[in-house]
């Protein structure tokens, strides 16, 4: 019993989760400088709300954080802002817009500061089960970076495909345009 529970403290220190000593976890902006580096085109970070199933697609890693929702949205828009190698395609959920204050009290307020952290960004709208469905299928062959808040509103999860920041769609499309001749 014994070597079991030391292998459940050895795994869930390198995951760098709590232990049951009670050693701090990184912070969130610890976390992104340590993965972030490592990340690339066609790999996503999610910050999630509480409720987020835990997925089980080999590359979806699931880091359960103290921090506040929209305070982990902002610290990953400030790694990625700094980063080099990848920019954010940026997903929410379609469902959020329709959600109604008396079902969820502050969703309103969340909203309008969720939308000022967004201004610039482009930001594609698709119902939470395609964009659950697209991580799945992402897991699979890419690594995922879930970092789960203890926020408790509906729908309010926020997606970041990264792309190649130095490499544009457009000089894709030139390049195999080019390789086509």
């Amino acid at each position: 019993m014994k070597l079991i529970v030391s292998v459940i403290c050895f795994a869930v220190s390198v995951t760098g989760l709590a232990t049951p000593g009670g050693e701090k976890t990184p912070s969130v902006q610890q976390l992104l400088a340590r993965r972030l580096p490592g990340l690339g085109h066609r790999n996503w970070i999610v910050v999630a709300d509480s409720a987020y199933p835990y997925q089980t697609a080999p590359g979806i890693e699931t880091i359960t954080v103290t921090d506040a929702q929209l305070s982990v949205v902002k610290k990953v828009f400030a790694a990625l802002r700094q980063s080099r190698h990848v920019r954010p395609i940026v997903y929410v959920d379609s469902e959020l817009k329709f959600v109604p204050e008396d079902r969820a009290p502050g969703i309103s307020s969340y909203r309008k500061s969720l939308n000022q952290l967004l201004v610039g960004q482009k930001v594609e709208r698709m119902l939470h089960e395609k964009i659950i469905a697209k991580l799945d299928e992402a897991g699979k062959s890419f690594r995922i970076l879930l970092i789960k808040t203890p926020h408790t509103q509906p729908y309010t999860s926020v997606f970041f495909q990264l792309d190649c920041s130095y490499w544009s769609a457009e000089s894709e499309q030139a390049l195999r345009k080019a390789m086509s001749k």
